[in-house]
C-alpha cells in the first residue's frame, strides 16, 4: 500500500531526509521512531504531499504522490502532530468538515460522522465547541477526522503527544483497530513503549536516515545480546573511556565529564570489576544504571546519544 524509495528533502544546505526507503503493506502498523528533528515529521509531510522532496518516489496505493496526488489522497488520512481541528466548531461540524473534504455527502456522510464520534468516545460531546474539549479529547477527535472516510492509508504523527494515560491507552487501542481493519499505518514515536507495543516493523532514524529497520527481534539481534551500562559521576571522561576500552567485553559508546556509557558482554558478572576500574581510573561513582537489550539501548548503540535527547 506504501511504498518509498530513496526519499529525499532539503532545505538550503539542510538535508532534513536522506534517503529513506521502506514498504508498508495492508494491515500492518509500521513505526518511524526517532528523537525530535530525526526527520519523521518531514518524511509524513512528503508522503501526504505536503511538501515536495528533492528526491524519490512515494507511491500510495500505487499512485505516484507527486504526479497523481488526487488518487494518493483519496486513499489516505492524516493525523498531524499540530491539531487539524476548528476550535469554534463542534466535534460534529469539525468531523463534517473532512468528510465532506474527502466526498462524502448526505446519508453516508452523517452514518460516518456518527460512527467516528462513537470510536473517539464523543458520542455524547458531538455538538460541543472543540475550544471546551480537555487535551486527551482533542487528540481522539483529530484521530477521528482523519478515520472518518475509511482511508486505506492512516498516516499518524506522534498522535499521543502531551495526552493523558488514559486518552493514550484509548488511542493505542484504536491505531490497532484501524490496522486490524485493513489500513496501512505510518506511526511516529519518540516514545519507545509505544514503538514495542504497536508496530510490527520499526525504522529507527536519526539525521534524517535510517539506521536500521526490522521486527523487534530483528531489532534487538543487532544488540548482540550486549547490556548497556551507564555509570554516573564525577569523572575525566576520555581517562575513564580509556580505562574502561582496555577490559575485555566492553565497548565505550560515549564518554562526558558526568556519563560514561558501555556496552557489555554479561554485564551484571562485570559490574563489579567495571567500577572498580572506574575508581582506580579517579572516577568518582554516584548512580549506576544496567539494562537489558532494548529498543532505547539499541538507539543508544546505533548513535551514541539517548533517543530523547
Amino acid at each position: 500500500m506504501i511504498l518509498v524509495e530513496q526519499l529525499e528533502k532539503s532545505y538550503g544546505e539542510v538535508r532534513a531526509v536522506n534517503g529513506v526507503s521502506f514498504e508498508v503493506q495492508p494491515g500492518e502498523i509500521f513505526g518511524l521512531l526517532g528523537p525530535n528533528g530525526a526527520g519523521k515529521t518531514t518524511t509524513i509531510h512528503c508522503l501526504c504531499g505536503l511538501v515536495s522532496p528533492t528526491a524519490g518516489k512515494v507511491r500510495i496505493g500505487g499512485a505516484d504522490v507527486q504526479r497523481d496526488r488526487v488518487a494518493a489522497r483519496r486513499q489516505m488520512g492524516l493525523a498531524p502532530q499540530e491539531l487539524a481541528l476548528y476550535e469554534s466548531l463542534s466535534a460534529r461540524e469539525n468531523l463534517e468538515y473532512w468528510a465532506g473534504v474527502y466526498g462524502l455527502g448526505g446519508a453516508q456522510l452523517r452514518q460516518r460522522v456518527g460512527e467516528a464520534l462513537e470510536l473517539a468516545g464523543l458520542a455524547d460531546r458531538g455538538r460541543e465547541p472543540v475550544r471546551r474539549f480537555s487535551g486527551g479529547m482533542k487528540r481522539r477527535l483529530n484521530f477521528a477526522c482523519a478515520c472518518v472516510h475509511r482511508p486505506r492509508v492512516l498516516l499518524l504523527d506522534e498522535p499521543t503527544a502531551g495526552v493523558d494515560p488514559q486518552s493514550r491507552a484509548r488511542l493505542l487501542d484504536l491505531v490497532q483497530a484501524q490496522a486490524s481493519a485493513g489500513a496501512a499505518v505510518v506511526y511516529t514515536t519518540h516514545y519507545m513503549e509505544e514503538a514495542q507495543q504497536l508496530c510490527h516493523r520499526i525504522a529507527v532514524i536519526d539525521h534524517g536516515r535510517i539506521i536500521a529497520i526490522g521486527t523487534l527481534e530483528q531489532l534487538r539481534s543487532l544488540i548482540g545480546g550486549r547490556d548497556v551500562l551507564r555509570v554516573a559521576g564525577r569523572m575525566d571522561g576520555p581517562r575513564a573511556a580509556e580505562a574502561a576500552a582496555r577490559m575485555e567485553g566492553v565497548e565505550v559508546l560515549s564518554a562526558a565529564e558526568d556519563l560514561l556509557s558501555m556496552r557489555v558482554e554479561d554485564g551484571a558478572r562485570k559490574l563489579e570489576p567495571i567500577l572498580e576500574t572506574l575508581r582506580r581510573s579517579g572516577m568518582e561513582v554516584r548512580s549506576v544504571s544496567l539494562e537489558q537489550p532494548s529498543l532505547e539501548s539499541l538507539f543508544l548503540q546505533l548513535t551514541g546519544k539517548e533517543l530523547r535527547e
